[in-house]
């Protein structure tokens, strides 16, 4: 669980680092980058222990495909909260099919070996 929580935060900071600067587009493209990236600081302090403790619980593909699903369960929420764009049938059918990915993931892989 504490892997999720993890990656869960660390997606919370990779989305306002690549896509909070939308809201910003009169700011200089050089403060964005800079800001970006301590933002993303922040990111890598909970990503990085995330992967580290989940493998093994986990497969490397499989704490791949969680963060992808989780990436775009926060970027979902993150689109229509903060930047006030809708979601469109065809995106959440995307969102979808990838969600089908966790089941190849993770029903048809073998337990790591530790």
């Amino acid at each position: 669980m504490l892997t999720i929580i993890l990656l869960t935060l660390s997606n919370v900071f990779m989305t306002f680092a690549w896509y909070g600067h939308l809201k910003f587009k009169e700011s200089p493209l050089l403060w964005a980058i800079l800001a970006s990236w301590g933002i993303a600081f922040f990111e890598y302090c909970l990503q990085v222990p995330a992967n580290r403790w989940g493998h093994g619980t986990f497969s490397a593909p499989q704490l791949k495909i969680l963060q992808e699903v989780i990436t775009l369960l926060v970027f979902g929420v993150f689109s229509v909260w903060y930047l006030g764009e809708s979601l469109r049938w065809n995106q959440l059918v995307g969102f979808v099919l990838i969600l089908a990915a966790v089941v190849f993931v993770f029903g048809f892989e073998a337990k790591p070996q530790t």
